[in-house]
């Protein structure tokens, strides 16, 4: 079961810092960073201008505050930024220009060590923050696939107390099966990160088994058939019932390991898992966080404009995490 507690005393053991490149313009945000800075959880770098957000609350005076169009490091990380873009064809204005972008400098902060990992979204689309994410930061290792997985808890009279990953929810619009299978490996990884035990992972279909035919259930059918991941229980193609319910399963799937208790749910495509992610939130009661990044050489993690000002705080200490179990991997 999924405690945020747990969570974010892990993070504040860390002492990281997360870089928030909508201080300047989400009071969610301000909120959240104040609450992280009290409880010194994580260190917060804020991107904003400084006289501004001071004069709008004089306590922001306490954060490390850093204003794209005066600071000292505005030099260094053009550089940055045009090293990573020359194959585009960059010039320097065009970086000058970029750079002023809050998302694009964030970002350009975690890239250059002045910051473990960011967090944006509260107030723009999953684009505005992965498109730097993607651009100057990229995958841990070459030809990895970024994906994305939501973390749902909360009370629920079906699920009760259980926790679930559900990906990819943000990223891929239509996944290919080698996709399916780098999306369910990363999830299951996040999975482990987030200190949940007993993965068991349900490759999603309109079909459970082969009781339909099409291509998107050969698509799901030959992930599951080509997932080589050890420490987890995972079946499909089923249909959400089938990996859900367990007196369903019994009909539908009575041989699947799963036995209608699945925790993570692998979408054939980005509409289904979107759609099944909301529905989950909005009619089903759970608390949705993320979408969390994966596959990326550094941690950036997205929220969904409905987020809370908790969303924003658990969402820092599962950066933190992330920043720290990327540390150990080089």
């Amino acid at each position: 079961m999924f405690k945020s507690k747990d969570i974010l005393k892990r993070a504040k053991k860390l002492k990281k810092t997360v870089v928030f490149p909508e201080a300047g313009f989400s009071d969610r945000t301000i909120e959240a960073v104040k609450y992280l800075k009290k409880k010194k959880i994580v260190e917060c770098l804020l991107v904003a201008d400084e006289s501004a957000l001071v004069l709008r609350d004089k306590s922001l005076g306490e954060f490390k505050i850093i204003n794209p169009k005066t600071s000292h490091l505005k030099d260094k990380l053009i550089k940055i930024l045009l090293s990573k873009r020359k194959d585009k064809g960059m010039t320097r204005e065009e970086a000058e220009e970029l750079i002023l972008d809050p998302y694009y400098f964030a970002t350009l902060l975690v890239e250059a060590g002045v910051a473990d990992g960011m967090v944006s979204g509260a107030e723009s689309s999953t684009a505005q923050t992965i498109r730097p994410a993607l651009q100057i930061i990229g995958p841990s290792r070459k030809g990895e696939l970024i994906s994305s997985c939501m973390l749902m808890y909360g009370k629920n009279k079906f699920l009760k107390d259980k926790t679930l990953l559900i990906g990819d929810c943000g990223v891929i619009p239509n996944p290919n099966t080698d996709d399916l299978i780098s999306i369910a490996s990363q999830t299951v990884d996040t999975y482990f990160q987030l200190g949940l035990k007993d993965p068991k992972l349900a490759f999603l279909s309109y079909s459970s088994k082969g009781s339909a035919k099409g291509e998107s259930v050969e698509k799901v059918q030959k992930a599951f058939e080509g997932l080589r991941k050890q420490n987890v229980v995972f079946d499909g193609e089923l249909q959400f019932d089938s990996a859900m319910v367990p007196k369903v399963a019994m009909h539908k799937a009575p041989n699947s390991p799963l036995k209608g208790d699945a925790n993570i749910l692998i979408f054939p495509d980005l509409n289904s898992g979107n759609i099944c992610y909301k529905a989950l939130q909005y009619v089903g009661g759970l608390k949705a966080i993320g979408p969390i990044l994966q596959g990326l050489k550094k941690p950036v993690n997205d929220l969904s404009r409905g987020c809370s000002v908790k969303d924003i705080i658990i969402l820092a200490g599962i950066t933190a995490m992330q920043s720290e179990k990327k540390e150990k991997r080089k």
